[in-house]
């Protein structure tokens, strides 16, 4: 390696002796708060030229399996890097387009993988990518989704190719949403006989041999499977299959007025709600789920509701208590199928704390509307989440980007924004799937994704996956204050702290595994604060290059570096640094949508 680090210990005798035991030297009194203490003046240039498509077999790995990677146009000379963080682990020569690398055996770990060429002062990155070395996929979730199961993903590569950038996206849990015959008969078909093909609520096609190939291929390519289907859904022929009046509920007392959800004429039904908390219903439902186990190698099920129903009763007159009730219905279904992963939906953070309270969530999933609009609602959201989960699950947001657009390509602006506030403050964003999405209703395909955005969400995931230990292995209950200040000249930069302002950046921060870990996220240019972008009209960040910064610190600094899915393909590098008595100086390399700064 060419790399070149000097650093200059200007500490006296004494000062080294005064270490605590945590390791952070005490700053004796008295002297000049402007004598330096700490410097590092020279590390290597880096440079890129993201010219390389590089792939994985998989979306991730347990611990000590195989990975195998594949990459085009690999220059001569290059050699591959492993790295957690910003510590190397080991470097070889790149030698051919197909290689392979044993996982360490440290469960639920990120890694980014670079291919790289040695210059004089520094190297020439070409392209890089993750790794997640996780036994459980719930652990870090990565959450995607298909809505389509018509003839045409049976043609020759369809599914494989869909599942291909899934997989390049390390997406490791897929939903399947509507691929059910009926919401209180999921099966088509009987226990004895499939249905070759069926219709679903909307009377759209699904063929059973689609739905066995995407969960086929996404196992092979390391992903879960997730069953979508509500928690207390029926349609206008229930009682022919079984289900009983007195499961329903009411807006008027003395069953009258059953509570339902309406839909298009032109689809099967409307869908009529039961009480989630009814035992019966939940027996019901745990032998209709039986039979889709038996049938469909699914990894678990992913539960619906329908939001805040206002005042509904039970056939008895009795006030229904959803929230109560969604706890009771995931307790049975949970042990029904102890082995199978569970998921249930807050609709605008509704039932939060009870779904999170079961302790049988495997995630917690927020589908957000517009009473948490804002960038400041989203970490609301995460905060009550470690609150109701004591610290223990993370976050997926159903957040519909673009949602009043229609015929027109995704507003990049507004979706790399909102990934880049959603992943650095701990959460993951469900939005990928055999198509981009933007309504609640999955299929629709209004909007699309343009080749431009596809590969620079290729670069956010590679970057949530790889530092995912410093994005999301702490909660929230590891956010710090920090103080930042900008210390250059121009006037139209600004620097607050979260929440986020217009005009100004805004920095959130972390202590995890004694590194301070700080987010730059660019509003500079801002003209809303909702992540919604609605109307797809938000303006494009004004890159900000050679930013320098103070940071008020009374620890010893051992290291300063960055990274970003905007620079270098999230490739971290090393920043000069100098230290005071007070505080620790240097240039952030660029700014467009986030940078991480990490200080060790």
């Amino acid at each position: 390696m060419t790399r070149k680090t000097f650093i200059a210990l200007v500490f006296s005798t004494a000062f080294a002796l005064s270490c605590t035991e945590s390791g952070a030297p005490d700053v004796p009194s008295g002297g000049n708060d402007d004598e330096v203490i700490s410097e590092v003046t020279e590390v290597s240039e880096v440079s890129s030229s993201i010219s390389m498509n590089i792939s994985t077999d998989k979306s991730k790995y347990n611990p000590g399996e195989t990975v195998t990677f594949t990459a085009d146009n690999m220059p001569s000379g290059a050699k591959v890097r492993y790295r957690h963080n910003d510590e190397t682990i080991l470097i070889q020569d790149a030698t051919a387009a197909t290689w392979q690398w044993t996982a360490p055996s440290e469960d639920f770990t990120g890694y980014m993988v670079d291919i790289f060429i040695e210059k004089d002062k520094g190297e020439l990155i070409y392209g890089t990518i993750a790794v997640d070395v996780s036994s459980d996929w719930t652990r870090f979730p990565r959450y995607g989704f298909v809505g389509d199961f018509d003839s045409s993903k049976l043609q020759d590569g369809v599914i494989e190719a869909e599942m291909d950038f899934l997989r390049r996206c390390h997406i490791n849990g897929i939903q399947f949403y509507d691929w059910h015959n009926k919401h209180h008969w999921p099966l088509g078909g009987t226990m004895d006989k499939l249905d070759e093909v069926y219709k679903d609520i909307a009377n759209r096609p699904v063929y059973t041999e689609a739905l066995k190939k995407y969960i086929q291929v996404q196992h092979e390519y390391g992903m879960k499977c997730m069953f979508y289907n509500l928690c207390f859904g029926a349609l206008d022929d229930a009682a022919a299959d079984g289900v009983k009046d007195e499961w329903y509920i009411f807006k008027g007392v003395n069953h009258t007025d059953k509570d339902y959800h309406g839909l298009p004429s032109d689809w099967k039904s409307s869908i009529y709600v039961l009480d989630p908390g009814n035992e019966q219903w939940q027996e019901y439902l745990i032998q209709r789920n039986n039979e889709v186990y038996a049938h469909f190698d699914f990894d678990g099920f992913h539960i619906d509701q329908l939001g805040d129903r206002g005042d509904r009763y039970d056939w008895y007159s009795n006030k229904v208590n959803l929230p109560k009730g969604y706890a009771s219905f995931i307790k049975a279904m949970k042990e029904a199928h102890p082995d199978k992963t569970l998921v249930m939906n807050a609709v605008g953070s509704y039932g939060a704390s009870q779904i999170a309270g079961t302790g049988c969530m495997g995630f917690l999933y927020n589908e957000c509307w517009s009473s948490e609009a804002e960038f400041k609602d989203l970490y609301n959201i995460i905060k009550s989440n470690d609150s109701y989960s004591g610290n223990k699950l993370n976050t997926v947001f159903a957040a519909y980007m673009n949602y009043e657009c229609d015929n027109r390509e995704f507003n990049i602006p507004g979706v790399l924004l909102a990934d880049a506030v959603m992943f650095a403050i701990g959460g993951s964003h469900l939005e990928l799937g055999d198509h981009m999405l933007c309504r609640e209703y999955f299929p629709y395909q209004g909007v699309r994704m343009n080749e431009a955005l596809r590969t620079q969400i290729i670069r956010y995931y590679d970057f949530m996956t790889a530092y995912q230990n410093l994005l999301r292995g702490e909660s929230t209950a590891a956010e710090i204050n920090i103080d930042m200040t900008y210390t250059g000249s121009a006037k139209n930069v600004k620097i607050a702290s979260w929440p986020p302002q217009q005009g100004k950046i805004t920095t959130f921060a972390k202590q995890t595994d004694g590194k301070q870990v700080i987010h730059m996220l660019n509003f500079l240019s801002a003209e809303s604060l909702s992540w919604r972008d609605l109307k797809g009209d938000a303006v494009e960040p004004r890159l900000v290059n050679s930013i320098p910064v103070e940071i008020k610190t009374d620890k010893t600094i051992r290291k300063v570096w960055v990274a970003s899915p905007d620079k270098h393909a999230g490739a971290p590098v090393e920043l000069a640094f100098k230290q005071t008595r007070e505080a620790v100086s240097f240039t952030v390399p660029s700014l467009k949508y986030w940078t991480m700064i990490v200080m060790e």
